[in-house]
């Protein structure tokens, strides 16, 4: 008998003649995201992958491997033989194992063809084999304490417990984004959402030092390393943006600094984002929610990018956003109070509904010097991988 993870998918079996791409994709993130548990082997059979391991290492590999996009549920399931004789003795063996078990229900499929017995037929069986094995047990069809799966293929899995999981694509099948990543709450889970629908992400964080801390550097780092869990392998670009940002705000008007400061971080994303082949920016706004994030705000900042700009949260309420971000772990870290770049040389009374060419008009005082400024960030951005 040996232990291992069966692990289900969901969309992706819905998929054509490209099915195989996605499986494929699927278990390989599998297998990175268990590069730490050396016993782990993943292997695909029809219509499930199997993750082989020690039973030592079972707590751990079930941790990771739920937060994989593309999975819809896993379980712990023991492999056996597929004879009669030793599948009826192992549905006996996980009956008796549960403490206070007053009802059970056996729920049987048959993939192998070649197997002797039918799927009811081997409900039936087993059923009768427990019943007659354990005393002061029943079974109930409709709402059992305990519902026994038995997998019948070349060997059987059993098991009786399903861990939901995120569902969505396996990370990398729907191409690459740049995030544009704060110390808030919105922005990880807007890079969360995004990667639940196959994008891998990269992450852009613009660092105001002196005038932002080097905890609120490690803040957004922190933050990348836990989104790293459920997205795979991150590479954070740290943008310094003290330079530009302090001509912004010395240099135009002040009502307009807010979306100024956003349209040139939009450029300077796009020239990251092109650079490392991603095809669009990412970004944790929601309509409405600060000044900045009105319609025509939105529309001011969009029309310097000539990538699609995705926003998953667009039409989020701060309570949805924040019931997200403590389900996936970074709701803690996101509140520690570092502030950014976008909480400091905030103007009294910001624009709240910009005009483009106004926005033109401004920065014309600064374009040609921000010119070879945003080339000097982007130069000068420090890469760290997670």
């Amino acid at each position: 008998m040996e232990h291992v993870i069966l692990v289900r998918y969901g969309e992706i079996a819905l998929k054509g003649l490209n099915r195989n791409f996605f499986i494929d994709l699927l278990a390989k993130n599998i297998r990175n995201t268990l590069r730490c548990v050396e016993s782990a082997k993943v292997k695909k059979i029809q219509g499930r992958i199997i993750v082989f391991l020690d039973e030592a290492d079972l707590e751990l590999a079930m941790s990771r491997v739920q937060k994989v996009f593309g999975i819809v549920s896993i379980s712990d399931a023991v492999i056996i033989p597929s004879d009669m004789k030793v599948i009826e003795e192992n549905a006996i063996k996980r009956i008796r194992e549960a403490e206070g078990l007053k009802t059970f229900k056996i729920t049987a499929k048959r993939g192998d063809k070649t197997f002797p017995m039918k799927s009811p037929d081997l409900c039936a069986h087993l059923g009768d084999v427990i019943l007659n094995a354990v005393e002061g047990i029943k079974v109930d069809i409709h709402n059992p304490e305990l519902n026994l799966w038995v997998e019948v293929r070349e060997e059987t899995y059993m098991y009786h417990e399903f861990i939901p999981c995120n569902g969505g694509l396996p990370v990398g099948c729907s191409g690459k984004g740049a995030l544009l990543l704060s110390g808030g709450i919105d922005s990880p889970v807007a890079g969360y959402m995004m990667a639940k629908r196959g994008v891998e992400v990269i992450g852009v964080y613009f660092h105001s030092f002196p005038f932002t801390s080097d905890r609120a550097k490690q803040k957004v780092v922190d933050l990348a390393k836990i989104m790293s869990q459920y997205c795979g392998k991150i590479k954070l670009f740290v943008v310094p943006f003290t330079e530009v940002q302090t001509t912004i705000v010395e240099l135009c008007p002040e009502r307009q600094t807010t979306i100024i400061m956003r349209r040139y971080m939009m450029r300077i994303a796009e020239t990251i984002a092109e650079n490392e082949g991603a095809k669009c920016l990412i970004t944790g706004e929601s309509l409405g929610q600060v000044a900045s994030q009105t319609m025509e705000g939105l529309g001011a900042t969009n029309a310097v990018a000539e990538l699609p700009v995705f926003r998953p949260l667009i039409g989020f309420d701060k309570s949805e956003i924040v019931k997200i971000a403590q389900t996936i772990g970074t709701f803690e870290t996101s509140i520690l109070p570092y502030e950014d770049c976008c909480t400091i040389f905030v103007p009294k009374h910001p624009e709240t509904r910009p005009k483009v060419a106004e926005m033109k008009r401004s920065e014309e005082a600064i374009s040609e010097m921000m010119i070879a400024m945003m080339a000097t960030a982007v130069a000068n951005a420090e890469v760290i991988k997670l």
